[in-house]
């Protein structure tokens, strides 16, 4: 049997941590966060401390790169599917888009809905987010492999 290696761009990995990261602040910044701050109770005038916005983004690079790392394995892993190398590039981004989305982040994005008395608009805004950034990150991962 042939061994065969998943080839990863650390580049790319490096580039959709960036990409998200801006992402990320621009969507919960000037796009909804607004509505995200309401939903999730939080006062707007209130500004919170430095150490905590550093913390937030620390957090957010963190979780960026485990996303990135991650999934640049996945769609690697993906490669050796049959058939998948017929697939259209953009079609192979949906597939590794989607097929994350509705396994992994949708779930959880439910489950906060119904357990945590999350509302349906924090939901959409949220996973929203969630769709986009893996959108984002299977586009840099996928061109730049």
């Amino acid at each position: 049997m042939e061994e065969q290696q998943l080839n990863i761009n650390m580049v790319a990995v490096l580039v959709a941590v960036v990409a998200n990261f801006i992402l990320g602040f621009l969507w919960y910044t000037p796009l909804f966060g607004n509505a995200w701050a309401k939903e999730m109770g939080f006062d707007m005038s209130v500004k919170p401390p430095a150490s905590a916005l550093a913390k937030g983004m620390i957090f957010m690079v963190i979780g960026n790169f485990f996303l990135a790392y991650v999934f640049a394995h996945n769609i690697a892993a993906w490669s050796f599917v049959p058939g998948i190398n017929e697939m259209s590039v953009p079609l192979q981004i949906a597939n590794s888009t989607i097929f994350t989305w509705l396994g992994f982040y949708l779930p959880m994005d439910l489950s906060a809905v119904a357990w945590e008395n999350k509302s349906w608009k924090l939901f959409f805004i949220n996973t929203g987010y969630h769709f986009m950034m893996l959108l984002v990150a299977s586009v840099i991962l996928t061109y730049m492999s």
